[in-house]
C-alpha cells in the first residue's frame, strides 16, 4: 500500500451497526431499519449510499452502476449534494470506517470493492477474533484528507467548510484522540460553548447549568463525576487534573465579546477559525492513527515489563505515540529526527522501529524504540508517502541554486518547520521518553557499541533524505551483528 490506505481502531464498545448501502427504491420496515453493507450482492441497478459527516449527519445518495464507481467520481457527488466549492475536493476524502479500521480511500479505488475485500483487510491488519472480522460492516464517512497542509487550511474562509473541519476537530478532541492539556481543553471548550449556547448570559449560563453538559464541552477523559473523594484519588494517580464546570465557567466568562451579534454568520466563521487556529498548534492535528504496542521498561525485583497499548499518530509534520490510557504523548518526533524501518522476523509481530537521538546516563546515544502492530506495514507506508509529499512541496517551493549555495541549507530545518517548544514542563504534547523502554547505541570511533540490551540487526538506512535535517544517523560497523 502506498501509505493513504490506513488502519486506525476504535473502541469496541462505539461499534455502529450503520452501513452505507441499501437497494433503491421501496423498502420494507426491516430493510429501512437495516441498511445493507458494500459486501453484498445487488439485484438492482441503482443504490441507496449513505455518506456520514463526523457528527452522524447522513448525505443519502442514489447511485448507479455503483460496483464500478471510483472514490473520486462518488466523492464530486457528495461535494455537490452538500453545496461545497471545488477547492474542498482535495480537503476532504472518503473514508470507509468500522470500529476495527478506518482506510481514508484514494480517488482510483472503487468503494465498492474495497468492501468486498474487507474481511480480508481486517484479517491482515487488525487482531479482530473470526466472529468481529464475520460481523463487521464498514460504513463510508465524508472526513479531511490527511494530506491537507494546515498552512493552506488555514486560508479558508467559506463558512460551510469550515463547520466541517470545526466538527471533526471537536470530535477528535471530545474523544481524546487529540490529547490536550487542560487550560487548552478549557479554552476550546468554551469556544463550544459560545457556538452552541450563543453570547455569556450570567444569568442562564451557571456552574450548575454547564455540569449537565460538561462532556458536550470537554474531553470524556477529563470529565469524572462522582464524590469529591474519589475525584481526588482520581486525581493523584493521574497525569491529568480532573476538569469541572467552574474552569469552563471562567474560560466562557473570558471569551473576548464579537462586534457581531453571537449568531451572526461572520461571528461563527470567526469562532471556527479560533477553534482550528488552536488545534493547529497540535503536534497530531490532522493525523492518521494506528494501533500498536510498546515495551514497559522493566520494573520491581523480578525485572517485570509486559506491553503498554499505544496510538501511533502520523501527519504530514511527524510521528507521536500516544499512550491509549493516559492521553498524553509518550514520544513526539518530526520527520527530520527520526530514522525507520518495517520489519517482519517471523510469522507472529510485525514491528515499526524508530530510531532518534537521545542520552544514556548523559552520554549522546542513538535510541531505537520498537512498535508491535499488525498495522507497522500501513505506518511504514505513510511515513514514507508523507515525507515524499514535503519534499516535493519543498522543492517547488525554494530556489534549488539558493540552497545549494547556501552552507547552512542543510543544517537545519527551514525556521518555519521548526516546532515551536511548549512552556508547560508537564504538558501532554511533551516526550516522557523515561516511560519508554529502548534499544540504546553509542558511537564510538568507527564502530557501534552497544548499551543494552542486546540486538542482532542494524536496518536503519530509511531516513529523510535531500532536504534540511537534524537527526545524524547511525551507520552500523561490520562486525555489529556479531558483538
Amino acid at each position: 500500500m502506498e501509505g493513504d490506505q490506513l488502519g486506525v481502531p476504535q473502541s469496541t464498545e462505539d461499534h455502529s451497526q450503520r452501513s452505507s448501502i441499501s437497494s433503491a427504491g421501496p423498502r420494507t420496515g426491516a430493510e429501512t431499519n437495516t441498511m445493507m453493507s458494500f459486501g453484498r450482492e445487488f439485484q438492482s441497478s441503482a443504490l441507496d449510499v449513505l455518506v456520514y459527516l463526523i457528527d452522524d449527519t447522513v448525505v443519502r445518495l442514489t447511485v448507479d452502476n455503483l460496483p464500478s464507481i471510483t472514490a473520486h467520481e462518488l466523492h464530486r457527488i457528495v461535494l455537490e449534494s452538500l453545496r461545497l466549492p471545488e477547492g474542498a475536493l482535495e480537503l476532504f476524502s472518503l473514508w470507509l470506517v468500522s470500529p476495527f479500521l478506518e482506510l481514508q480511500l484514494k480517488p482510483k479505488h472503487q468503494p465498492y470493492k474495497v468492501c468486498r475485500q474487507w474481511q480480508d483487510l481486517l484479517f491482515r491488519f487488525t487482531s479482530c477474533s473470526k466472529d468481529e472480522i464475520f460481523e463487521d460492516e464498514p460504513s463510508l464517512q465524508f472526513r479531511r484528507n490527511i494530506f491537507f497542509p494546515k498552512r493552506k487550511e488555514a486560508q479558508i474562509q467559506d463558512e460551510d467548510v469550515l463547520r466541517l473541519l470545526y466538527e471533526e476537530a471537536k470530535y477528535n478532541i471530545l474523544e481524546g484522540r487529540y490529547p490536550c492539556d487542560l487550560a487548552d481543553c478549557e479554552v476550546l471548550g468554551a469556544l463550544v460553548c459560545r457556538v452552541n449556547l450563543g453570547c455569556y448570559d450570567p444569568e442562564q449560563h451557571t456552574a450548575s447549568f454547564l455540569k449537565e453538559r460538561l462532556d458536550s464541552f470537554l474531553p470524556s477523559h477529563l470529565c469524572r463525576r462522582g464524590h469529591r473523594l474519589l475525584s481526588a484519588l482520581w486525581k493523584r494517580g493521574s497525569a491529568h487534573s480532573p476538569a469541572d464546570e467552574q474552569g469552563l465557567l471562567r474560560a466562557f466568562r473570558e471569551l473576548p465579546e464579537e462586534e457581531e451579534a453571537c449568531e451572526d454568520r461572520a461571528a461563527l466563521r470567526k469562532l471556527y477559525h479560533s477553534y482550528l487556529q488552536k488545534c493547529h498548534e497540535l503536534p497530531h492535528y490532522g493525523c492518521a492513527f494506528f494501533y500498536g504496542e510498546i515495551d514497559k521498561p522493566a520494573q520491581g525485583l523480578l525485572h517485570r515489563g509486559g506491553r503498554k497499548a499505544v496510538v501511533v499518530a502520523i501527519s504530514l509534520e511527524g510521528v507521536c505515540i500516544i499512550d491509549s490510557k493516559e492521553k498524553h504523548i509518550l514520544l513526539g518526533l518530526a520527520f527530520q529526527e527520526l530514522s525507520w524501518d518495517h520489519t517482519f522476523p517471523n510469522e507472529e509481530e510485525h514491528i515499526l522501529w524508530l530510531e532518534f537521538d537521545g542520552e544514556s546516563e548523559g552520554t549522546p546515544v542513538n535510541k531505537l524504540l520498537k512498535v508491535y502492530s499488525k498495522q507497522a506495514e500501513l505506518m511504514s507506508g505513510l511515513i514514507e508517502y508523507c515525507i515524499e509529499l514535503n519534499a516535493a512541496a519543498e522543492g517547488g517551493a525554494l530556489d534549488p541554486s539558493a540552497a545549494s549555495s547556501s552552507p547552512s541549507a542543510s543544517q537545519s530545518p527551514p525556521p518555519d518547520r521548526r516546532r515551536p517548544k511548549l512552556q508547560r514542563q508537564n504538558s501532554v504534547l511533551c516526550s516522557r521518553i523515561q516511560h519508554l523502554s529502548t534499544i540504546d547505541y553509542v558511537e564510538d570511533g568507527k564502530e557501534i557499541k552497544r548499551v543494552k540490551p542486546r540486538r542482532t540487526t542494524s536496518f536503519f538506512g530509511r531516513q529523510l533524505s535531500n532536504a534540511p535535517t537534524s537527526y545524524l544517523a547511525v551507520r552500523g560497523a561490520e562486525n555489529l551483528e556479531q558483538g
